[in-house]
């Protein structure tokens, strides 16, 4: 008998279940710096650019990785990837637990952005050892635990930080990651390795992709103090350019591009990628300034609210994300994923607008807030189903990871605008922003996502993908 004629070993109940306990660990570990990101700021002397950059350097890094841990899962076996990722996590976990300083923290967020390959590298080996009908169910107990977990990371991080340290917020989940893995590693079975791939992996595509990306941040970062720093900010732009031009010239001749940017011709492709990177602009300026004005003072114009309390405040939106998904497919099903996209847009819109003129009181932005987090959910779900159904399924991947390195980049580019319109707004000698900076950003997230209206009306009514 040869081994490569055996069949995957089953897997049992507790070994799905291990799983589950890492993705709960895992997203409680993935949400805590947002509630508590008022504290950190305060405590670590960030500026709000600052805060901006720490709230978004991991899903940076997690977009790199995704890609790079699924060609690995393939070449070298899924659960051999898992426990090496999981192991980064739990080092960017400690490092960020025991951080001093911002740059420390930010190097932890950097290596805890390894999780976000993670939940894709459980889906599969669910599926290797799973019949195809048990490995559905597995799949939903698992995506909605990590869920559950980004909750009780959103609600938990605020009394953990005020109630022990910000050290602990990070050390707690960092902990429970370490003791699932290795729960992981006792009961999962080894599956074999896939075939090599000829062409290997694109690492010039990731090295360059990266350098785009950390520029792009460090100068929307700096772009507020431009009339103190033009030269750096000039050579950053300059830098940006050259890494963006390299990286481009690369993934259109590598053989095996990290991202084929060839994808990008197709009308179904480029016109999900510019809705979703619009898209993404306008949620990010709702997910950065709302616990920005529920923490300042009210003495000013804001709450005065705790980190523990801005954990509540954040919770139903965080709810109503998670149920964005399934009623986006539903919807787009029934609608097609054209009327979709178009609801999630209007509603987001009218939120954020209705944020900008009405934030006097906290309900105004918990309904706001939560009114973005549904719309988001249904607009990018509807995007990256309309985009994997309208390519041929070996571009299906391709095609998806482009919507996904897009969703990243305007999210990130939100954040970092919303960053700077506050320090921008922020008056010399006092450290709050004026009231008129949130309504700016409020109306700038709202006009970006209201603009992109006019690429839905392009799009095919997508009924019954």
């Amino acid at each position: 008998m040869t081994a490569t004629l055996a069949p995957p070993v089953r897997i049992g109940k507790a070994t799905v279940w291990a799983l589950g306990m890492l993705a709960v660990a895992t997203g409680a570990l993935e949400s805590v710096v947002t509630p508590t990101l008022p504290l950190l700021q305060r405590e670590l002397g960030m500026s709000r650019a600052e805060g901006a950059l720490l709230s978004v350097v991991l899903l940076i890094t997690g977009a790199l990785i995704t890609p790079v841990a699924g060609k690995f899962g393939d070449r070298y076996g899924g659960k051999r990837v898992l426990i090496r990722l999981m192991a980064v996590v739990s080092a960017g976990g400690l490092v960020s637990a025991l951080a001093p300083n911002l740059p420390v923290l930010l190097l932890g967020q950097v290596l805890q952005g390894a999780m976000v390959g993670a939940l894709p590298l459980s889906f599969i080996l669910v599926r290797k050892h799973l019949p195809a009908g048990e490995a559905k169910v597995a799949i939903g107990v698992v995506s909605g635990l990590f869920v559950g977990g980004g909750m009780a990371g959103t609600l938990s991080a605020g009394p953990v930080a005020e109630g022990l340290s910000r050290h602990w917020m990070f050390a707690l989940p960092t902990l429970a990651v370490i003791g699932a893995t290795l729960l992981v590693n006792r009961l999962m079975p080894l599956d074999p390795p896939g075939r090599s791939d000829e062409a290997g992996f694109d690492w010039p595509g990731l090295v360059l992709l990266s350098g785009t990306l950390v520029t792009l941040m460090l100068a929307l970062a700096l772009a507020p103090d431009i009339g103190s720093q033009p030269l750096v900010l000039g050579a950053l732009v300059v830098v940006l350019a050259a890494f963006a031009t390299g990286w481009t010239a690369v993934e259109r001749r590598v053989a095996s591009p990290m991202v084929d940017l060839r994808m990008l011709a197709r009308p179904a492709v480029w016109k999900s990628c510019v809705l979703t990177f619009m898209i993404c602009v306008g949620t990010s300026g709702a997910v950065y300034l709302v616990p920005q004005l529920f923490e300042l003072s009210e003495d000013a114009y804001g709450f005065g609210a705790s980190a523990t309390e801005i954990g509540f405040f954040l919770l139903p939106g965080a709810v109503a994300a998670s149920l964005a998904g399934p009623i986006s497919g539903i919807w787009a099903r029934r609608f097609g994923s054209r009327a979709v996209v178009t609801a999630g847009i209007v509603i987001m819109a009218t939120a954020l607008i209705a944020l900008a003129a009405v934030h006097s009181q906290v309900w105004h932005l918990v309904v706001g807030k939560m009114m973005v987090a549904l719309a988001n959910g249904l607009c990018v779900t509807a995007m990256v189903t309309r985009t994997a159904t309208s390519v041929g399924q070996s571009d299906t991947g391709i095609a998806t990871s482009l919507v996904l390195v897009t969703r990243v980049i305007g999210f990130a580019v939100g954040v970092q605008v919303s960053g700077a319109i506050l320090t921008a707004g922020t008056p010399s000698g006092s450290d709050v922003p004026a009231e008129s900076a949130f309504v700016t950003g409020f109306v700038v997230a709202g006009a970006i996502t209201a603009l992109s209206l006019l690429v839905t009306r392009t799009m095919s009514k997508g009924v019954k993908e």
